[in-house]
C-alpha cells in the first residue's frame, strides 16, 4: 500500500495492483572467465580445462553435450550457435587454430566458457518511461511506450532491461509479455577502438526488445548501469532521438554516461564529459529551451540545479541553484526523478526527497516553460510514500522513479518500491497540478 504521508488532501495518484518482482527465473547466457587473471600464467587454467575436454572420445563428448542440451537447450535461445560463438572466441584467445576439433566438440568447450546469469535475481526497481518509437497501428489516442528497469543479480551488478506496452487515453495499460527467455545485446567489436570513453551494442535481430538485457562493458562500467533516465528528444520537425543518462559504477568510482538510439535496436553508451558528470542523477529536457539543452541535476548532494549547455555529451560548471529542501520529508536532500515534461502550465518534474530515517518519496514541482530556473509550484506534502508491507525489501522505505510519460492529459508513472518490485500510479496533468502550492 502506498499514500501520500501526513497530507490532509487526497493523494493525486491512482495506483494500479500490478506490481513486477524481481525474477530468479530469468536468465541469460554469459561468458565465464577461468583464471585469465591466474599469477604466473595468465591463461593456464583455461588452457588446462581445454586440455581435458580434447582428451575426451567422441562417444565422450557426444554423452557430454547431450547433457549439456538437454539442461539448457529448454532455458534459452539459440544455445548451439551461442556455443559456438563462444568457441570462437575461446579459439581465438588462446591460439587454438589448428587443432582440428569437431564442431560438437567445439561446442562443448564453449559451454565450458559460458554460465548462466540472473540478471534480476535480487532487486527490479527504479523504472523510466518513454513513447515507443513504433506507434503505427493505434488508435483513439492510445501511446505505445518503452520501460526501462534497473535490474540486479548476482555480485550486485546492475543491468538494464526492457518492457514494452500500451497505454490508452483513459490512463488503462497493459504490459507486452516476456518469452521465457532473455539475450543480452551483442558488442559492435569495432566500437572498442574508443577504449573506455563510447562502445555501441545491438539487440539481435530475432529478439524482442522486452527480451533485451543491456550488460556492463566497460572497465568504468564494470559494477552497474544504474538508474537510467530516459526521454524523446525532439531535435526539431518530428527528429527524434531516444536519450537516457545513467550512471556507471567501476566499484569505487562514479560515472554519468549517455544512452542513445533512434530504433532501440542499436544502442551506442558514452562518457558525458565536464564537470557536472561528476554526479549521479543527471535528467535531460525532452528539447531544447532558449536555444540551449538543458538538464537537471543534483551538484552538491543535497539540492537541485538545472544545467545548461550546447553540448549534449559535455556539462560544465555547477549550474543555477533550482530548489532548496523545504519540507521536512525532504531535509536530507531532494532529487530529480526523471525529465521534466512539458503541459501547457509549465515543465511538470517529478522528485525524491530523503527524510527522517532515510525514507525516501515522491514529489513533483511545476517550472516555468521559457524560465525553467523559476518554480512555479511545488508539492508540500509527498504524492507518494511508502507504508505497511511495500516498507520492506532491498532497500527499504524507499519508493524512486526515474520518469513518467504524459498521454493526453493522463500521466502514467512506473516506481520502484523499496529496490524489490515496481509498481505503477496514474493520474492526470490537472490533477497533480492541482496537488501543488
Amino acid at each position: 500500500m502506498l499514500r501520500s504521508q501526513g497530507s490532509l488532501r487526497d493523494c493525486p495518484l491512482s495506483i494500479a495492483e500490478l506490481r513486477l518482482h524481481a525474477d530468479p527465473a530469468r536468465v541469460v547466457l554469459r561468458p565465464f572467465h577461468l583464471g585469465w587473471q591466474a599469477r604466473n600464467s595468465p591463461s593456464g587454467r583455461a588452457e588446462r580445462l581445454v586440455e581435458d575436454i580434447a582428451a575426451l572420445s567422441e562417444a565422450e563428448v557426444a554423452r557430454e553435450y547431450a547433457r549439456v542440451q538437454a539442461d539448457f537447450q529448454p532455458r534459452h535461445w539459440q544455445t548451439d550457435t551461442m556455443f559456438a560463438e563462444r568457441f570462437a572466441e575461446v579459439e581465438d584467445a588462446l591460439e587454438l587454430a589448428g587443432r582440428g576439433f569437431s564442431e560438437e566438440r567445439k561446442r562443448l568447450i564453449g559451454a565450458y566458457f559460458c554460465h548462466e546469469y540472473a540478471y534480476s535475481a535480487a532487486a527490479l526497481m527504479n523504472p523510466s518511461i518513454v513513447p515507443h518509437p513504433d506507434q503505427s497501428g493505434l488508435r483513439d489516442g492510445a501511446c505505445r511506450f518503452v520501460m526501462s528497469l534497473r535490474a540486479v543479480g548476482e555480485g550486485h551488478i546492475s543491468t538494464i532491461g526492457f518492457r514494452e506496452g500500451i497505454m490508452q487515453a483513459d490512463g488503462r495499460f497493459e504490459l507486452w509479455p516476456q518469452s521465457a527467455f532473455a539475450t543480452s545485446v551483442e558488442l559492435e567489436d569495432a566500437s572498442l577502438s574508443d577504449g573506455d570513453e563510447r562502445v555501441t551494442v545491438y539487440r539481435h535481430p530475432d529478439s524482442t526488445l522486452s527480451n533485451t538485457v543491456i550488460f556492463p562493458i566497460t572497465e568504468q562500467q564494470r559494477n552497474g548501469l544504474e538508474d537510467l533516465r530516459m526521454v524523446r528528444f525532439d531535435h526539431g520537425g518530428g527528429d527524434y532521438e531516444w536519450l537516457g543518462t545513467y550512471t556507471a559504477y567501476s566499484g569505487s568510482t562514479i560515472r554519468s554516461e549517455m544512452l542513445r538510439t533512434c530504433d532501440f535496436k542499436t544502442f551506442t553508451l558514452s562518457a558525458i564529459e565536464g564537470e557536472a558528470a561528476r554526479n549521479k542523477g543527471m535528467a535531460l529536457f525532452p528539447e531544447k529551451v532558449g536555444g540551449d539543452f538543458l538538464m537537471i541535476g543534483r551538484q552538491d548532494g543535497k539540492n537541485l540545479y538545472l544545467l545548461r549547455s550546447d553540448r549534449l555529451d559535455r556539462w560544465d560548471g555547477e549550474g543555477t541553484l533550482l530548489m532548496e529542501p523545504a519540507y521536512p520529508w525532504e531535509f536530507i536532500q531532494i532529487g530529480n526523478c526523471g525529465s521534466p515534461i512539458r503541459t501547457d502550465e509549465g515543465w511538470l518534474l517529478l522528485t525524491h526527497g530523503v527524510g527522517p530515517m532515510r525514507k525516501y518519496a515522491l514529489g513533483c514541482a511545476l517550472l516555468d516553460l521559457d524560465d525553467p530556473s523559476r518554480v512555479i509550484a511545488r508539492s508540500r506534502e509527498p504524492i507518494l510514500t511508502a507504508v505497511d508491507a511495500d516498507r520492506a525489501g532491498y532497500v527499504p522505505n524507499v519508493v524512486y522513479t526515474c520518469g513518467m510519460m504524459k498521454v493526453g492529459e493522463g500521466l502514467l508513472i512506473p516506481y520502484g518500491i523499496s529496490d524489490s518490485s515496481i509498481g505503477f500510479a496514474t493520474t492526470t496533468v490537472a490533477e497533480l497540478i492541482a496537488y501543488l502550492d
